[in-house]
C-alpha cells in the first residue's frame, strides 16, 4: 500500500494534473467524472461532498457505498480506497495537507471536531439548504484555490474550511435530534448492554467496561455513540459508565457480607483508590462511609 506525504505525489500517481496549491487539492465532482484511486494513506485532511450513484469507497476498513450520507470526513494515516464511482450531481473532493495549518489556530481546533473519527456509514446527511451552504463554503474556497496567490490567500482558505466545520458540527447536531427515534433505540440498546456487562462476571474478568467495547457492540464508533448519547441525555459515554458503575456498587455496598474491596473487585476495578475516587467524585461520600451507614 502507498502511502503520500505531499498531495503532488498523490494527484501525479492518480493521473491528475499538479495542484495550484502545494498543500490544498481541489477536485470538483461531476456526473460524467468515474472516479478510481487505489488503496493509499496520506499526510492530509480531506473532505468530501458528493452524491454517488454507484461505486464505493473504503475508509478505515469499512465500505462506503451511495447510500450512505453525503459529507464525508477524512482525517490522515487513514486506509483509504475509492474503486468506480459514478456521481448523481456536481459536488466536491478537498483535500489540504496537516502542515497548512501549523501556526494557526486551527491546527489546534480540528482536533476538536469528533466527525473526523465516524465511520463513513455515520457520515452527515445534508438538508437541501444545508447543502447550499456548505457548496457556498466549498465554492469559495474553490475560487481562492485558484486566484493568484497572495499573502492573503491562506486566511481565506482557512476562514472557509473553519467555517465548512463549524456548520458540519451544527448539521450534525440537528441530525441527531431529527433521528431522536433512532437515537432513542440506541440508548436503550446502550443501557441495556451496559447493565448486562455489569451483572456478566465473565465479562468483569475482561475489567471496566470501556467506551470503544462498548460502541463496538452497538456497531458505531467511539466518538459518534459518545456525542449521539449526549445530545439524547446530556451525559457522555463515559460519564454514563461512571453512573452506573456507582449506581451498582451503591447497591451491592448494602450487603453486609461483603467488604468495599471485594465489591470493588468485583465490579472491574483493579485500584482501590480509582475506585473510592470515583464514588466520592459522583455521591460525595467515600465507599467505606457509605457502607457504614447501612451497617449501622
Amino acid at each position: 500500500m502507498r502511502h503520500f506525504k505531499t498531495i503532488s505525489e498523490m494527484r501525479r500517481a492518480n493521473g491528475f494534473p499538479a495542484p495550484e496549491h502545494p498543500m490544498l487539492s481541489v477536485l470538483r465532482i461531476t456526473p460524467d467524472l468515474l472516479l478510481n484511486i487505489k488503496e493509499f494513506t496520506c499526510d492530509f485532511y480531506m473532505i468530501g461532498l458528493k452524491n454517488v450513484k454507484a461505486g464505493y469507497w473504503l475508509y478505515g476498513r469499512t465500505k462506503f457505498d451511495h447510500e450512505k450520507g453525503s459529507l464525508v470526513f477524512w482525517k490522515p494515516r487513514q486506509i483509504i480506497e475509492i474503486k468506480n464511482l459514478e456521481f448523481e450531481n456536481d459536488g466536491y473532493i478537498m483535500f489540504f495537507h496537516e502542515d497548512f495549518l501549523h501556526g494557526t489556530a486551527l491546527h489546534t481546533e480540528i482536533q476538536k471536531y469528533p466527525f473526523f473519527d465516524y465511520e463513513t456509514d455515520e457520515a452527515l446527511h445534508l438538508s437541501p439548504r444545508e447543502e447550499a451552504i456548505v457548496l457556498k463554503c466549498f465554492s469559495s474556497i474553490e475560487s481562492e484555490y485558484y486566484n493568484n496567490e497572495d499573502e492573503f490567500s491562506r486566511g481565506i482558505i482557512l476562514s472557509n474550511i473553519d467555517s465548512l466545520l463549524k456548520y458540519a458540527e451544527r448539521f450534525y447536531k440537528r441530525q441527531f435530534i431529527n433521528r431522536k427515534q433512532l437515537s432513542g433505540k440506541t440508548v436503550t440498546a446502550f443501557n441495556k448492554l451496559l447493565q448486562d456487562y455489569l451483572q456478566d462476571a465473565s465479562l468483569l474478568a475482561e475489567g471496566l467496561p470501556s467506551v470503544s467495547f462498548l460502541a463496538s457492540q452497538l456497531s458505531l464508533s467511539p466518538h459518534y455513540l459518545s456525542d449521539l448519547l449526549k445530545t439524547e441525555t446530556g451525559k457522555t459515554t463515559q460519564e454514563l459508565i461512571h453512573i452506573s458503575l456507582i449506581s451498582e456498587a451503591k447497591n451491592r455496598l448494602r450487603d453486609p457480607a461483603k467488604n468495599v474491596s471485594e465489591i470493588a473487585y468485583s465490579l472491574g476495578f483493579e485500584n482501590m483508590s480509582y475506585f473510592s475516587k470515583l464514588f466520592k467524585k459522583e455521591t460525595g461520600i467515600s465507599p467505606i462511609n457509605y457502607k457504614k451507614q447501612f451497617l449501622n
